[in-house]
């Protein structure tokens, strides 16, 4: 099967040079890439040329105000440059997996392609942009008030400007400015994002990475020396729930880079318009997405020989491995998703959004860093929106079949099999955590109560776990609180019963060094965090550089000086403190 491209670009060009089943050809990566010409002869644009573009966009490209979407994949848009952009942060280890040379971060034409000046592009490089739309439900709900004119054709990609995308040592890469300015998506904002959220999005996602969790990856940050955007936060030692000030911060673009930025929600968008019949091309359109997910993030798994429809039934149960292994990794790590809607539900299986997220410190099930989250998002509910967000995928692919009973009784009972799938894996995950060779309900759960009595720091618990200890003594480095003598008896039982367990397993050390390799020695605390952005904004990067070589190898174990600083409980004043306890979404 091949896709063919429809509608020109805001260039006058007509991209219809088809894309066949494979996305993964084009010029080879033989050595390092040194120069801005060398990455650009990378550029290989599958969804430019395999999907259709708004009829209604403009013919250059500068489409920046607010306005409906009715039909197409992807709105060409011109990013807005950052004035006076300066380096603060690129991802050596992404650069190293691109083959890209780390000096080009410095390069005049590839800072300015990536703090916002597409100008800076030269041939085989398209000279635009592109955003797309998408529809939001939570749980499975259907919402259409986050759009300004309320039908949901003015929902997707306000300030997310993709900019690039290239095949690099054989793997297809897409390059997405986080703060590229505003598109028609914006719904009135400024477009911009600031540099305390950039800062988090680029270290949050090459730790996501190191730890091992599938995630979009960070390429670059800069930032503006001329541009301050203004954002409501928190005052200084503020103990508010909600950001009681405005504050001007420093104009930041990231650039995250995915296998594709398909979300759940883009499937879910084009297969409303399907169901409604918005339009006499919306079928089309939700089919035509769908093979591109299938030939941008599954076709290494499927057969493109096989009929669409048992593709689509492949690519259902793929997904489903995919998101319920991602969510069982995410609680194995600590990490909380925040707003986990099926627009941040990456359709390729991996985390994509980094906004309100959070590390669980203190452990709780019903840990929700984000004011404006609700405990329907919390730590442990994780899995139950992964089910909604499935539930989304399953229903727009769905429309797919109609007419094949068979194909739709295969494609139901892999959607029926999704909350045992998920309860597999998250054993699975427990028993891995625990050294244990298969899982055990009871000591499981009782591990997990007690964990709760004690206030035990989740990443530091499992740590000092992981070395098998024979007294409670050396657990006790993780509580927040005093225990006391029942709660300790309870302790001392569940320990003699687990390390029986473990030991009846064979080799005690070999046990060990399986568990270190699941449960990491650091984790993400924000305020450790929070100092590297706040001197960033002053010009000072030394702490963001301290702490990118810090998570690039979460798993070992730390020197004194850096566990005097890493591994270490939560100090009592951060407590119900605003923006490092809980934060809004003010980015």
């Amino acid at each position: 099967m091949m896709l063919s491209a429809s509608g020109p670009g805001p260039d006058g060009s007509t991209p219809g040079r088809p894309v066949t089943t494979t996305l993964q050809t084009t010029v080879p990566t033989t050595g390092p890439i040194t120069t801005f010409a060398d990455f650009a002869q990378r550029a290989d644009y599958s969804l430019l040329e395999s999907l259709k573009a708004d009829p209604q966009a403009t013919a250059d490209g500068h489409d920046h105000q607010p306005r409906q979407v009715f039909s197409g994949h992807y709105v060409p848009v011109m990013p807005t440059p950052l004035p006076a952009p300066d380096y603060v942060a690129h991802s050596r280890t992404l650069f190293h997996d691109l083959g890209l040379g780390d000096a080009l971060a410095h390069d005049d034409q590839f800072r300015r392609l990536f703090s916002g000046d597409i100008t800076a592009a030269q041939g085989p490089m398209r000279p635009y942009g592109w955003a797309t739309g998408y529809a939001l439900s939570i749980y499975g709900s259907e919402y259409i008030q986050q759009c300004p004119f309320g039908t949901g054709n003015g929902y997707g990609d306000g300030r997310a400007i993709s900019v690039f995308e290239g095949v690099f040592n054989g793997r297809r890469w897409e390059m997405q400015l986080k703060g590229g300015g505003p598109t028609p998506y914006c719904r009135g904002a400024d477009g911009r994002a600031v540099l305390r959220s950039s800062v988090r999005e680029f270290l949050a996602q090459e730790f996501m990475h190191a730890l091992g969790v599938p995630t979009s990856r960070s390429l670059t940050l800069y930032v503006s020396r001329a541009e301050t955007v203004r954002r409501p936060w928190y005052s200084p030692n503020s103990r508010s729930f909600d950001p009681d000030i405005l504050v001007d911060n420093p104009a930041a673009i990231t650039t995250r880079v995915a296998p594709s930025f398909l979300r759940v929600g883009q499937l879910e968008l084009f297969a409303r318009r399907a169901r409604s019949g918005a339009h006499p091309e919306a079928r089309n359109e939700l089919q035509m997405i769908v093979q591109h997910l299938i030939e941008r993030n599954y076709r290494p798994e499927i057969d493109p020989s096989l009929e669409f429809s048992d593709q689509l039934v492949e690519l259902a149960e793929l997904f489903r491995g995919r998101l319920t292994a991602l969510v069982a990794k995410w609680i194995r790590v600590g990490y909380c998703q925040g707003n986990f809607n099926s627009d941040n539900c990456a359709a390729g299986g991996y985390t994509l959004d980094y906004g309100p997220f959070g590390f669980c410190e203190l452990f709780d099930p019903r840990f929700q860093p984000w004011t404006g989250g609700g405990e329907h998002f919390c730590f442990f509910n994780q899995p139950v929106a992964a089910e909604a967000n499935y539930q989304m995928f399953w229903a727009a692919i769905r429309l797919l079949l109609e007419g094949n009973p068979e194909a739709l009784a295969r494609l139901d009972q892999i959607r029926d099999g999704f909350a045992e799938a998920m309860n597999q894996e998250m054993e699975a995950m427990w028993a891995r955590k625990l050294g244990l060779l298969t899982y055990d309900a009871t000591l499981v759960n009782e591990l997990l109560q007690l964990m709760v009595s004690s206030k035990v720091d989740y990443t530091i618990f499992f740590r000092r776990l992981s070395d098998l200890p024979e007294h409670l003594s050396a657990l006790k480095e993780s509580f927040y609180v005093s225990s006391s003598e029942e709660l300790d008896a309870q302790w001392t039982q569940w320990l003699q019963r687990w390390r029986d367990q473990i030991t009846a397993n064979g080799d005690l050390s070999e046990t060990s060094a399986a568990m270190k390799r699941v449960n990491p020695a650091i984790t993400w605390r924000e305020w450790l965090i929070a100092p590297a952005y706040e001197q960033a904004a002053q010009g000072d990067t030394t702490l963001i550089q301290e702490l990118q070589e810090v998570f690039r190898h979460p798993y070992d174990e730390l020197s004194e000086e850096l566990a005097a600083q890493y591994d270490r409980l939560k100090p009592r004043e951060f407590f119900n403190a605003g923006g490092l306890s809980h934060y809004s979404c003010s980015s």
